[in-house]
């Protein structure tokens, strides 16, 4: 399926670029003692963490239904969206706690050439990255990769500030680099909490936008043929929704016209409506004056 062979490759290019950038703000972070480069490097650290976990959650999802799994194994994305956002949690109050003790001891760092080129380079390549994750994310509604793509982006604002501190650095203004490795942990984890709650509202079962159910609805009231419509329930499928509910008709048509009309229904809101996995439909008859 294209949507799950685009992930793959996404999470495979942020592998690439993050162990890339993982190398050398490592090798010139913890030389120059930069606080901000330094969380920098535990960031792509898990940046690499979080593109492994999007490779195998993608895998799972993509798998189809089975006899155990009769909706499918779509939930797989939002199971590691969570892992992903718990690690990012984690990670946060590793670099906010290490900036705070740099900035209670005045921890200086020491300005390098190398610095200002690492940011540089993690901007672009950050950049570029986000630029396809986002687009991919957008097409085909995938959260993994839409928490990839804000970690992208995240990423080139968190190294923005790098690079400031570096070049203050060069004028001995040391505390703005621990004041920046603070930003970079809390930035990194309200990113996490989003992404936890996300997942977490799809876990636990929660309904259908009220766009899309407006969406549904209007689709089915085209129809004069029904009458009422009543016991309306959404279930997420993965990224879609599998939906159910009851269309009333006149009563005295043939058993044959009633369901008829609700299986064009049902087939006509899966074509509409991407986020509309299943639909099911049950007829009752009701008396017209």
């Amino acid at each position: 399926m294209e949507r799950f062979k685009k992930a793959q490759i996404a999470s495979v290019l942020g592998m690439i670029g993050n162990i890339f950038l993982l190398i050398i703000k490592g090798m010139v972070g913890f030389v120059t003692n930069s606080q901000a480069m330094i969380a920098d490097f535990f960031n792509s650290a898990g940046d690499i963490f979080s593109s492994i976990l999007t490779f195998i959650g993608n895998k799972i999802a993509s798998m189809p239904s089975d006899d155990d799994h009769n909706l499918g194994h779509g939930k797989a994305e939002y199971i590691y969206s969570m892992l992903i956002s718990i690690a990012m949690a984690l990670m946060a109050c590793k670099v906010i706690l290490d900036s705070i003790i740099s900035l209670i001891k005045k921890t200086p760092c020491e300005f390098s050439c190398w610095l200002i080129i690492v940011c540089i380079i993690t901007i672009i390549t950050k950049f570029l990255l986000y630029l396809y994750t986002h687009k991919i994310s957008k097409k085909y509604n995938n959260l993994l990769i839409e928490a990839n793509s804000k970690d992208h982006r995240n990423d080139c604002v968190i190294t923005l500030f790098n690079l400031i501190a570096s070049l203050l650095s060069l004028k001995g203004i040391y505390f703005f680099d621990g004041i920046v490795g603070i930003g970079v942990g809390v930035w990194i984890l309200i990113t996490g909490i989003k992404i936890f709650l996300e997942s977490y509202d799809v876990l636990m079962d929660k309904t259908i936008s009220k766009e899309t159910k407006e969406e549904v609805l209007g689709i089915i009231k085209k129809h004069k043929e029904v009458e009422k419509i009543a016991h309306f329930n959404a279930t997420p499928v993965g990224y879609q929704y599998q939906i159910s509910l009851t269309i009333f008709v006149d009563g005295n048509i043939s058993t044959f016209k009633s369901h008829e009309i609700a299986d064009n229904l049902e087939k006509e809101i899966s074509k509409k409506i991407p986020e509309v996995y299943l639909t099911v439909i049950h007829v009752n008859p009701i008396e017209i004056e």
